[in-house]
């Protein structure tokens, strides 16, 4: 087994030369910016490093494509810098000659994009994969449907008119009534004080007006 794996580490490093060429359409640059994500805790970019890279891609496309069959050595590197910048291909774990389709790395890519930089504690900005888009939230696709929340959003909208078309009436009825009242007490005030002030009173014997008794007590006289 052991003997197995080499085998394919070394075959993976010869064919990496003539499938992975920087600028080749079917090929990726990676550059890294650790220092600046980091600081003082920037680790150090080594062959640890480039092999957990690896790692991560090839589960990027197990992920993509629901399968086992991609490993580190499907993932070639190649034209690294000490900057931390390099270049990569996928091959088919079927036919390690035949690259992989450009649009189905860079899905994968995207796909597992939060993954990748997690795994060395970078973001889209500080580890860039050149030509693939940095990563878009997924459209959240709600489970009822658009026409039925518009409705109920309209329907609110109504029954909440018409509370407030009747909350006023009411207040205005109750103004109304209140003047009403008002006024039936100022009439009767008056009245009261119309009875007090005048010469009609009421007395034992029934109500009669004071000015006319004294017109007649002058009369008799």
């Amino acid at each position: 087994m052991l003997e197995r794996i080499l085998f394919l580490l070394c075959l993976a490093s010869a064919l990496a030369e003539p499938l992975c060429e920087p600028g080749a359409s079917d090929s990726y640059k990676v550059r890294l910016s650790i220092k600046t994500a980091l600081g003082d805790q920037a680790y150090k970019w080594n062959t640890n490093e480039m092999f957990l890279f690896r790692a991560t891609v090839a589960f990027a496309m197990r992920t993509y494509f629901n399968s086992e069959d991609f490993n580190v050595t499907s993932i070639l590197v190649c034209n690294k810098t000490e900057r931390v910048s390099f270049w990569f291909v996928v091959v088919s774990p079927q036919n390690a000659t035949r690259l992989v389709d450009k649009a189905d790395v860079e899905n994968a890519v995207r796909m597992s994009r939060h993954r990748i930089n997690s795994a060395f504690l970078l973001t889209d900005q500080t580890m860039e994969f050149i030509g693939i888009p940095p990563t878009l939230a997924a459209q959240v696709n709600p489970d009822t449907s658009t026409w039925l929340i518009v409705f109920g959003v309209v329907m609110g909208i109504v029954g909440v008119g018409i509370i407030v078309l009747l909350a006023s009436s009411l207040v205005q009825s109750r103004h109304k009534k209140n003047g009403q009242t008002d006024n039936e007490d100022n009439e009767e005030e008056i009245q009261v004080k119309t009875v007090n002030n005048g010469s009609v009173y009421e007395g034992t014997d029934g109500i009669y007006n004071k000015s006319f008794s004294e017109d007649e007590r002058f009369t008799q006289m």
